[in-house]
């Protein structure tokens, strides 16, 4: 199993360095953290300075442990790190909505675990479902859990360019690095 060092480690590769891009929404970036997180976080200085140990408290705490991905990654390292991908792109919110609303489709006539209230916020409820639906499904079902949540990331990416222009410019490689099939 991976540890939240080494998940932080693969999220900072991918987001890179500083870009400050006027075609990106998100505005100026540093390892992936926007400006708005960074100061949210109590960071004052420019993002092009932010130091490598900031943005890794940063996705430590908003990107796993304030959402409880790291509780899903006990539960299913496959399917925890995907929420964090997710989150670390769209907001942890709407990756465990993504999670929610897969869960409750899969719950095959609705009898292997309590439906869900789709809130974008993971607790027990959330956990158990996925538990047993891990056990109910197995390796496959981990599988098919994770193509759901890409599938969900890919269309939300669609919609993102379909409604800004502008994106066109991240799509393919929304695509190429964040959505990958299980």
């Amino acid at each position: 199993m991976l540890s939240i060092d080494q998940i932080i480690d693969e999220v900072l590769q991918a987001e890179g360095g500083y870009v400050n891009d006027p075609a990106d929404a998100g505005g100026e970036t540093n390892y992936g953290i926007t400006v708005a997180v960074a100061r949210a976080y109590g960071y004052t200085g420019a993002m092009r300075d932010l130091p490598v140990s900031v943005a890794r408290a940063i996705y430590s705490n908003r990107y796993i442990t304030t959402p409880g991905f790291d509780r899903v990654l006990q539960i299913n390292e496959a399917v925890g790190i995907e929420l964090i991908d997710t989150g670390v792109n769209m907001g942890p919110s709407q990756a465990s909505e993504f999670l929610q609303r897969w869960l409750n489709a899969l719950n095959d006539t609705g009898s292997r675990y309590q439906t869900l209230f789709v809130d974008g916020r993971l607790g027990p409820i959330t956990y158990a479902a996925l538990d047993a639906y891990l056990k109910w499904r197995g390796r496959d079902g981990q599988t098919v859990l994770v193509r759901g949540l890409n599938s969900s990331q890919g269309d939300k990416y669609l919609r993102l360019t379909e409604s800004r222009p502008a994106n066109k410019k991240f799509l393919f490689g929304w695509m190429l690095n964040r959505v990958r099939i299980a």
